[in-house]
């Protein structure tokens, strides 16, 4: 056993340094340059659009088929991945580590990041491509194949995401389940569950995940527009009624955010660990903006429009950070102002867990658990989804699937044994390299988003339900869809279907 601890030390101070090093130089200035140039560039999108974003979410299906699903419940998918143990766990660590300032930066990264997840959400449903089941598929790595015309570096993309969410993510969320129960079955130390109980939470979690997992992306979809919705509410109902109960404490919140956040002395005096970079971090973690996560998901809806899907996956991003993450955030910060010394020595779940006992008692706790394992397995799932994708685009076999799916099985029990400080670290690691190759494939692609952004906003503007033609863009790499001799599995062809009061017909494209 001292030989394990002594390795799973070390692990965790080489995880560390990358850690540091990666986020500190590289990943927050690519974060920040390439959100506040798509906002630029975009005229603000994710703000101008605002509208459009909810009025989405009612579109049916443009191409109808069995395995073909909405707008809606691909945001429902991508929310299933964001809403997770990150707006609860998540940012309890990042107020705890780098001080109430760090929500703060998680807003503003929110509103920035909007617009390069509007962008990466729209390059996948342009290279989007069509499974042998009539469902789509898409995302970076199919992006970076298509646009770029650059396979391998696709296939780096995509071992990257696998390693990320099958991994990395999913044996994070498994261990925050598992470490949510702390309260009820404390190990010996007092640090954490036993092993019994974390070997349970594994082996039960594993086969409610192999029931889903096995049923295909229809399922998965399913899944998550019910369990996201329903958790979301109820925890979005729990934080309000926390915060009107003690709405004398707002102000003192508030000044303790912007005086923490902008606390320039204490940021200089360790930039790695402070509050500008525990905030971009543990926002990142959460929202995913720009990170070439949700385009996984974008890229399945069937829409009209690459740009539609495009808008509701920005507001996927409103609805993790500055809605869900704004409600953790307000009952811990609540929990600061009024116990401090309490406060101060507790970090991740069991602080969020004291926060709400300290608020409306100890159903409190019973909830924030139940909701734990509710927000960790929908993100389970949806993580599940985006690692398919990726195997699929590296090799779409069966076999390799049926290993893949009893590997990502594993991770889960893994997750649940693991150490608190390296399942973060291995996330966040994994986490960067991912977000630093999308990042720069879209800003290498974005042009493309930009000019399908012009067409939607031309036909918008013509009063026209916007529909998309890959040919009315010049130049536009080829595309497997969008083309208007495209049918579907019932033999009618889904732009055309729409064309005659969405298009004109004498436009240089259609000539």
């Amino acid at each position: 056993m001292e030989e394990v601890a002594t390795l799973n030390d070390a692990l965790i101070a080489v995880t560390t340094q990358i850690d540091d090093f990666m986020y500190t130089y590289i990943l927050v200035a690519l974060l920040v340059v390439v959100g506040v140039w798509f906002t630029v560039r975009t005229k603000g999108v994710q703000i101008r659009y605002l509208k459009d974003m909810f009025t989405q979410l009612t579109e049916k299906k443009h191409v109808e088929g069995e395995r073909s699903i909405s707008s809606f419940q691909a945001l429902m998918v991508s929310t299933a991945s964001r809403v997770g143990t990150g707006n609860i766990a998540g940012i309890a660590t990042a107020i705890a580590a780098g001080g109430p300032g760090a929500v703060f930066w998680m807003w503003l990264m929110a509103i920035v990041g909007a617009a390069s997840a509007f962008i990466e959400s729209t390059l996948a449903q342009i290279w989007k491509v069509r499974g042998s089941e009539g469902e789509f598929r898409g995302g970076p790595a199919y992006y970076i194949q298509q646009g770029l015309g650059k396979r391998w570096l696709g296939i780096v993309f995509a071992v990257a995401l696998i390693l990320c969410f099958a991994f990395g993510f999913n044996g994070l969320q498994a261990y925050n389940m598992t470490s949510a129960l702390a309260y009820y079955f404390p190990n010996e130390a007092g640090d954490g569950v036993s092993m019994g109980v974390a070997t349970g939470v594994g082996l039960v979690t594993i086969v409610f995940t192999a029931f889903v997992i096995f049923g295909g992306a229809k399922r998965i979809s399913i899944i998550t527009s019910i369990i996201v919705p329903i958790m979301a509410f109820a925890y979005i109902a729990l934080a309000i009624w926390t915060t009107v109960s003690n709405l004398g404490e707002i102000p003192a919140v508030f000044a303790l955010v912007f005086e923490s956040a902008f606390d320039f002395r204490a940021i200089g005096g360790g930039f790695a660990g402070s509050v500008i970079m525990l905030g971009i971090k543990r926002g990142l973690f959460s929202n995913e903006a720009g990170m070439g996560s949700a385009p996984n998901a974008a890229a399945t809806a069937s829409v009209s429009h690459p740009c539609k899907q495009g808008l509701v996956q920005s507001l996927s991003v409103y609805i993790d950070t500055l809605l869900i993450c704004t409600c953790s955030a307000m009952m811990v910060l609540i929990f600061y102002v009024q116990s401090p010394e309490t406060a101060q020595g507790l970090t991740g779940m069991p602080l969020v867990q004291l926060a709400v006992d300290n608020s409306i008692g100890e159903v409190g706790i019973h909830f924030i658990t139940f909701a734990i394992f509710a927000f960790a397995f929908s993100s389970l799932i949806g993580n599940y989804f985006y690692a398919e994708s990726n195997v699929r685009f590296i090799k779409d076999n069966k076999y390799v699937l049926l290993v893949f799916r009893v590997l990502c099985l594993a991770a889960i029990m893994y997750g649940c044994l693991n150490s608190f400080d390296l399942a973060w670290n291995l996330a966040d690691i994994f986490m960067g390299f991912m977000a630093i190759i999308n990042l720069v494939a879209i800003l290498l692609l974005g042009r493309w988003a930009l000019k399908a952004l012009d067409d939607y906003s031309a036909q918008r503007r013509a009063g026209k339900d916007p529909v998309f033609v890959a040919s009315s863009i010049p130049g536009l790499p080829a595309t497997e869809c969008w083309h208007l001799d495209e049918v579907d599995d019932y033999g009618r062809g889904p732009i055309k279907e729409y064309l005659d009061e969405a298009l004109d017909p004498d436009a240089p494209a259609l000539k």
